[in-house]
């Protein structure tokens, strides 16, 4: 039985993408085995937010190979949608696949010809329409299943690659997601997390469904007693969306609120379509409706342009929101995006200062509200 690997980098979606491409080997026979093992497929689904994550999937790329140096390696996912050349040059790959047509991925290994040297397959993205249907039937050693309901970004924020990467937006099909949650309820799961590229646009390229309609039916299968959904921005949060979450008791009361930054300035310069004043409104609707919700957010320091005043002003709007969590990112430039032509750029070393004191307030608040729940369940 011949043995294949599939390993994602980055996000919950690729994770969600690399099980799903796992499962098609399966049902092909192959023995799926850990990236760490020897194997005679890997593929490799490789994320590009930042230039770290370019250098992760590099390095990952030339580690398989040593493991097996006659395996056919396939590199899928957002770097190479993005990068296909870059990745064709390094030594030991044989497949570039990209962002869709991974449903036919069994089928291009077994048809590769070492011959023919590294095959591209990246088509372009940007004309894609359709949600390309990859789902899973069961996940191995997981308590949390992740569903994938959304692919795409047309939001096109300055510092952001990925709208390139992935395309426009595009939502899987209402009774697709209700019946992959169904599945997974059988295989004995209690919570599902719906998850996307920009998944608070699920449903807008369609005039059936949307982010709250799919919720309420996910909400209606028996057996799953736990809901949630990844980040959203601040203008989904209306007094409807939080009246009808409220009203859905298996949804659980955690919020992760896209932020990026505190600086209205630097909201402008990111392209970012809310001010800290809408922000700090959705957040306070959040509180009135659940009390002590948990809300998270990201915030990335070192922006192009930001001046010392700009990053006091988006600290001190963090640390006025009081979140659970902050997830904090320095700025990665990313050729092929308006901030990466911007003037103004900081050192990694301010950046690097400037995130060490975002980290310190986040230690902060995240006890702060952990100690509150003390007692509680």
């Amino acid at each position: 039985m011949k043995k294949a690997a599939s390993f994602a980098l980055g996000c919950k979606v690729n994770q969600y993408e690399s099980e799903a491409i796992a499962e098609l080997f399966a049902e092909k026979g192959y023995e799926i085995v850990g990236i760490d093992e020897e194997a005679d497929v890997y593929v490799i689904n490789t994320c590009t937010v930042t230039n770290f994550g370019d250098k992760k999937s590099r390095q990952l790329i030339r580690k398989v190979k040593r493991q097996n140096e006659n395996a056919i390696v396939a590199v899928v996912g957002c770097y190479a949608q993005t990068a296909p050349k870059e990745l064709m040059e390094i030594a030991g790959v044989n497949l570039v696949i990209g962002t869709k047509d991974r449903a036919q991925i069994v089928e291009m290994v077994e048809q590769y010809d070492r011959a023919n040297g590294v095959e591209n397959h990246v088509s372009d993205i940007m004309k894609e329409r359709v949600f390309e249907p990859l789902s899973i039937q069961k996940l191995a050693n997981r308590t949390r299943a992740y569903l994938k309901i959304q692919d795409g970004c047309s939001q096109y924020c300055s510092y952001c690659i990925i709208p390139y990467a992935r395309g426009p937006i595009r939502s899987r099909e209402p009774q697709e997601v209700v019946a992959e949650v169904k599945r997974l309820a059988e295989n004995g799961f209690k919570e599902v997390v719906l998850t996307g590229i920009h998944v608070a646009s699920y449903g807008k390229d369609r005039r059936d469904t949307s982010l709250l309609d799919i919720l309420k039916q996910v909400h209606e299968v028996e057996g799953i007693e736990r809901i949630r959904f990844s980040s959203i921005e601040p203008n989904v949060v209306t007094e409807e969306f939080a009246q009808t979450m409220a009203a859905l008791p298996k949804v659980c009361d955690h919020f992760h609120l896209s932020l990026q930054s505190g600086c209205d300035e630097t909201l402008e310069r990111m392209n970012r379509r809310y001010r800290s004043g809408e922000y700090r409104e959705r957040c306070e609707l959040l509180r009135e409706v659940y009390g002590n919700p948990a809300l998270t957010t990201d915030v990335i320091v070192g922006f192009p342009q930001e001046s010392e005043e700009e990053f006091q002003k988006s600290y001190d709007f963090v640390d006025g929101i009081h979140f659970y969590e902050t997830h904090i990112f320095k700025y990665s430039r990313r050729q092929g995006t308006k901030a990466a032509a911007m003037d103004g750029q900081l050192t990694e070393a301010e950046k690097a200062r400037r995130s060490e004191k975002m980290i310190e307030m986040h230690h902060r608040h995240a006890s702060d509200y952990e100690k509150s729940m003390i007692g509680k369940e």
